[in-house]
C-alpha cells in the first residue's frame, strides 16, 4: 500500500500521483506540466500499460492532460470522475490536443529551415477522443466498488463544476486506510457552483497548497471594480483583454459581467460588446448552461428557475473561426475579448497581446493564478517588453491582477479545509501542488498546529499504513542539475528505450514481492550478472 508522487511535487502543475495497493495501481490525476515545471519531456516515471485506474479529481488540464498521453502509451483501463467532469474532458482534451499539433506544426515548419529534425506532438486529437471510452461518470458522494479492496467516493470540492476531493478506502492484508485527495480546493462565494464540502475523517491526507502562504483580498462584490475598468478603458477608446481559463473562470466572468449590464455600471458605453474568443470556452459555455441540478449554488438555482441565463446577455459574442478572431483586431469598435489559454502560454490570447500590449489606452485583465515562467506571471511582474511570435513587444497597456478573484482557496480556506478532520485526524498530511516554497511554509504551518505533515520530493515514494519513506525521490535542485545535463548532451533514442526498459522493469520487482526466497534470490542474481555485464 505505496503512493509515489509523480507529479506536482513541491510545484503547482502536473498533478498525479500514483497508489500501489491490492495488487493494482492507481493514478490520481495525470496533469500536464506547465511553465518552469516541465521536466523529462513530459515523459512518464512508470509504464502507462501497467496502470489499472485513474481517478480524476477536475478537468482542469494541469491535472487531465496527460491522460491522451497515457492512453498513446498503452492504458487500458478505466477513468473514473464525476458526470460534469467527462463532460468537460471530452472539450477540454481535444482542445489540449490541437494546441500540441499546432506547436508541433509552427517549430517543425521553423526547424526545417534550421534543418532539425522533425518533432511529434505530445498526443493527438484522436488520441484524445480515444480517452472518452475509458471514461466513468461518477455522482457526488456515491460510494464506488472500484475492484476488490478499493472503494472511492468524490466529493464537490467548489473549484470548477465537477471538482472533487476523492475519498479512496484501501483495504489490503487486514489492514483498511481512508486516504482522502483534495483536488484543488475552491474558494468561498463563486457564482454558480456551490462552496467546497469539508471531510472530517481520513488516515492519510494528500493536499493541495498553491495558496498557503498567503490570503486573498477580503471578500468584496468585483463588479464595480470590473465596471469601471471596462468603463474607463472603452471610454479612452482602448480594449480590455481577460486572458481567462476557459472552463470555469470564463463563465465566472460572464455571470458578473451579466451583472454589470443588469444594473447599468458602464455609464459611458452601456451596450459595450464581449467577445469571448475561444472554441473551449464556448463549448464549456454550452455545458454550464446545461442541467446544473447537482452543482448550481442557489443563487444560480434562483436566477434559472425564473427563466433566466445566468452567463447570457445582450452584446455577447461568440467567436468560433481564427478569421473571426482575427477581426478582432482590425475592429476599431472599443471592446471586451475573453480569451484563452488563461496563463498566456498558448491560444488566441497570445494574438490579442501582441495587438492591444503597445497599446497605452488598453487594460490587460489577469483573472487567474499565474504560474511561475509563464508569460502571464512575467507580465505581472511588470515586464516592459515580452518576445510574442518572434516579435519584441513593448507593454504600455495597463496590467492589472484581480489577486481575489480566485478560484482556489487562499491559506485561510486551506487551513479550514484541514481542520474539518475531527472524527479521525489524519496520521500525515502530505502537500503537493504548490511552489517549493509555499509548499514548505504551508508544511511548517500545519506541523505548528500539531498535524504531522510533509512535503515530498517528486518520485518520492511512502508507505501508506505506516508513512515510512521508501525513496527520497528527486528535489527541484536536482532535477535542475540533470536536465542541465541532459540539454547539453541530448538523450538518444536507444537511450530513452533504455530508460523505459529499466522502468519495466522496475515495476516487474515490484510485482513479484512476497515471492519464494528461492525465485527472490535467482532473479536477483540474473540482475547482477546482466549489471556486471554492461558495468563499464
Amino acid at each position: 500500500m505505496n503512493i509515489r508522487f509523480c507529479g506536482a511535487a513541491k510545484e503547482v502543475t502536473g498533478s498525479c500521483h500514483m497508489v500501489e495497493a491490492c495488487g493494482k495501481k492507481i493514478l490520481v490525476d495525470c496533469g500536464l506540466q506547465q511553465g518552469g515545471d516541465e521536466k523529462d519531456e513530459q515523459r512518464f516515471p512508470f509504464s502507462a500499460a501497467s496502470i489499472d485506474y485513474v481517478f480524476v479529481t477536475h478537468a482542469h488540464i494541469d491535472h487531465s492532460g496527460r491522460l491522451p498521453l497515457l492512453v498513446k502509451e498503452g492504458f487500458k483501463g478505466k477513468i473514473f470522475t464525476t458526470k460534469a467532469t467527462c463532460e468537460l474532458l471530452s472539450i477540454m482534451l481535444r482542445d489540449s490536443a490541437h494546441i500540441q499539433e499546432m506547436d508541433a506544426l509552427w517549430k517543425n515548419r521553423k526547424g526545417q529551415r534550421a534543418g532539425n529534425k522533425e518533432i511529434e506532438p505530445l498526443y493527438t486529437v484522436v488520441d484524445a477522443e480515444n480517452v472518452m471510452q475509458y471514461l466513468v461518470p461518477c455522482s457526488y458522494k456515491e460510494v464506488v466498488e472500484v475492484d476488490e479492496g478499493i472503494k472511492i467516493r468524490f466529493v464537490d470540492a467548489g473549484h470548477l463544476l465537477g471538482s472533487a476531493s476523492i475519498e479512496v478506502e484501501i483495504t489490503e492484508n487486514g489492514v483498511t486506510k481512508n486516504i482522502a485527495f483534495s483536488g484543488d480546493i475552491g474558494n468561498f462565494n463563486q457564482p454558480i457552483i456551490k462552496d467546497p464540502h469539508y471531510l472530517n475523517s481520513a488516515d492519510v491526507v494528500i493536499m493541495e497548497s498553491t495558496y498557503g502562504d498567503r490570503n486573498h483580498e477580503p471578500p468584496r462584490d468585483y463588479t464595480p471594480d470590473l465596471a469601471k475598468i471596462i468603463d474607463d478603458t472603452l471610454s479612452s477608446g482602448g480594449n480590455v483583454v481577460i486572458p481567462s481559463f476557459a472552463v470555469g473562470r470564463t463563465q465566472e466572468l460572464l455571470y458578473f459581467i451579466r451583472e454589470i449590464k443588469d444594473k447599468g455600471l458602464v455609464k459611458n458605453c452601456p451596450g459595450f460588446p464581449v467577445y469571448v474568443d475561444s472554441p473551449l470556452a464556448n463549448e464549456a459555455t454550452k455545458i454550464y448552461s446545461g442541467d446544473l441540478t447537482e452543482y448550481a449554488d442557489a443563487e444560480t438555482t434562483a436566477i434559472i428557475k425564473e427563466g433566466e441565463q445566468p452567463i447570457s446577455f445582450e452584446g455577447l459574442h461568440m467567436c468560433e473561426t481564427s478569421d473571426e478572431s482575427k477581426l478582432l483586431n482590425f475592429d476599431p469598435t472599443p471592446k471586451v475579448i475573453i480569451s484563452s489559454s488563461g496563463m498566456c502560454e498558448a491560444g488566441r490570447i497570445r494574438h490579442h497581446l501582441k495587438h492591444n500590449l503597445w497599446r497605452p489606452e488598453c487594460t490587460v485583465v489577469f483573472v487567474g493564478y499565474q504560474a511561475v515562467g509563464t508569460l502571464g506571471r512575467i507580465l505581472i511582474e511588470g515586464a516592459k517588453n515580452v518576445k510574442l511570435f518572434g516579435e519584441e513587444i513593448a507593454v504600455h497597456a495597463s496590467i492589472i491582477n484581480f489577486k481575489g478573484l480566485s478560484a482556489h482557496g487562499d491559506m485561510e480556506g486551506l487551513l479550514s479545509w484541514v481542520e474539518a478532520f475531527t472524527a479521525k485526524k489524519p496520521d500525515r498530511v502530505y502537500i503537493v501542488h504548490g511552489e517549493e516554497d509555499v509548499a514548505v511554509s504551508f508544511t511548517e504551518r500545519l506541523r505548528g498546529m500539531g498535524f504531522d505533515a510533509v512535503t515530498p520530493n517528486y518520485l518520492s515514494e511512502y508507505d501508506l499504513a505506516t508513512n515510512e519513506c521508501l525513496d527520497t525521490g528527486r528535489s527541484p535542485e536536482e532535477i535542475a542539475k540533470t536536465e542541465g545535463k541532459a540539454k547539453e548532451r541530448p538523450m538518444s533514442d536507444a537511450f530513452k528505450a533504455l530508460n523505459s526498459a529499466a522502468k519495466t522493469l522496475l515495476d516487474v520487482i515490484r510485482k513479484n514481492e512476497g515471492g519464494t526466497n528461492k525465485d527472490l534470490a535467482e532473479f536477483a542474481k540474473q540482475i547482477a550478472a546482466l549489471s556486471s555485464k554492461w558495468d563499464r
